[in-house]
């Protein structure tokens, strides 16, 4: 019995019985359970209050901890390349699944046509280099804050964070002190918030399938179902065996630890929202450092888009099967390139673009089924995010062993040229 309440009082359990009563609810009740939907939007809104002024000072920390070390180079270049790299790699998953289980076969085109658009067509525009590279640079760190342009407040505050490192340590200690103290406010204000966690869960999930319901899944129930396929495989196989090979941490240990983040990116969709989370896991029970938790993951929550990769190469396959269309090798590197350098270029600058119809623009795959997946993109956008946050960790986790390898041989050769020369 008192091993039920346990359970019970855990976040985690919480939440998804309050996603499983939701949906309930949400299937009863039909347009109804929009009601609900103020729940939600509280929630939502309470974490995202927090999530800049957290962000803008752990940035600062991390870097200012960093600044010191003769690792920052490595880390900042190791951590964009584990990024890219982990990202092509999803999308070729995702391409090899499509290729291999055919979501888009089978559906009779005729009986979907009239939800057909092409209004998304001038959407579809990836940034160039130089844009997405002025993009990053803020010309008013308050206005990027006030839009939250997560990519400008990164460059600002790294930036800030490395000149406070260069002060003398009798100046620099008070003010690193007193922003580490800030981090601490805020992260006791998010685990505060994520109390109410379940209530908002049930207000998201009965809003939404209380308005599009099950019905719409029918039609693109095989994409639906290749996607979780690809997104296990990338959550409970490539990433942990890529922190058992590449860290100090086993694969049971992290799979284990990330439950509670991904809990809550699966709640609230969106990885900035789950970034206070996932850094106490990070920190706290895998024991990343803090100068790199604050830097990889806040860029994680930025660039990282694993799940979205999946997810762009699938729906690409999704279409071609649909329409017919063979693709040729062109067109699958034409996927893979768009969906990996294109998630940099809509960070980078201001105000979204419409990713997916970029991949399917570049790869000449029509784009006007796209609504077919409007009414679920929620549920897709809550299981991808869980994916990205589960990758932010999994680098983090990689490129903290690397710093501490690194700076260990360091140790050892100061060491032994100390030892030679004695």
């Amino acid at each position: 019995m008192s091993l039920r309440i346990h359970y019970l009082k855990n976040i985690g359990v919480q939440v998804i019985i309050a996603m499983i009563v939701g949906a309930i609810v949400g299937a009863v009740m039909g347009e109804q359970a929009a009601m609900f939907e103020p729940l939600g939007t509280i929630f939502i809104n309470l974490i995202k209050m927090l999530v800049i002024p957290l962000v803008v000072f752990a940035i600062i920390s991390g870097a200012a901890n960093l600044g010191n070390s003769h690792n920052t180079g490595k880390i900042g270049i190791s951590t964009i390349v584990y990024f890219a790299v982990t990202s092509a790699l999803a999308v070729a998953l995702a391409l090899v699944l499509g290729a291999w289980l055919k979501p888009g076969v089978g559906i009779d085109i005729h009986t979907v046509e009239h939800v057909f658009s092409n209004r998304y067509a001038d959407k579809g525009n990836i940034a160039g280099f130089w844009d997405t590279v002025t993009g990053m640079i803020p010309t008013n760190i308050i206005s990027s804050m006030n839009n939250a342009n997560i990519i400008q407040i990164l460059v600002f505050c790294l930036f800030f964070g490395i000149g406070l490192s260069r002060l003398e340590k009798s100046r620099r200690e008070p003010l690193v002190k007193g922003i580490e103290a800030v981090v601490d406010v805020l992260v006791w204000m998010i685990n505060k918030v994520m109390l109410v966690a379940p209530i908002g869960v049930f207000g998201l999930m009965s809003e939404s399938i209380g308005t599009f319901g099950f019905s719409a899944l029918s039609v693109v129930i095989k994409l639906f179902l290749v996607f979780v396929l690809g997104i296990a495989i990338f959550a409970f196989i490539v990433y942990p065996l890529m922190v058992q090979c590449l860290s100090k941490t086993s694969a049971l240990t992290f799979i284990k630890a990330m439950k509670k983040p991904q809990i809550v990116a699966l709640s609230t969709a969106s990885s900035m929202a789950t970034l206070p989370v996932n850094m106490d896991t990070a920190e706290n029970e895998l024991g990343v450092s803090k100068g790199t938790t604050s830097f990889v993951l806040p860029l994680g929550a930025t660039i990282n888009m694993t799940g979205g990769a999946i997810y762009y190469g699938l729906v690409a396959m999704f279409f071609a099967q649909l329409f017919h269309i063979e693709l040729s090798t062109g067109a699958y590197i034409a996927i893979i390139a768009t969906s990996t350098i294109g998630a940099v270029g809509q960070a980078g600058v201001p105000g979204p673009t419409f990713l997916v119809v970029a991949v399917l623009l570049s790869a000449g795959i029509p784009i006007e089924g796209l609504p077919l997946l409007f009414a679920l993109d929620r549920i897709f956008d809550m299981i991808r995010t869980a994916l990205n946050i589960t990758g932010d960790t999994a680098v983090a986790l990689i490129v903290d062993a690397l710093a501490t390898e690194t700076a260990t041989s360091r140790e050892n050769r100061a060491a032994s040229l100390s030892s030679i020369e004695d």
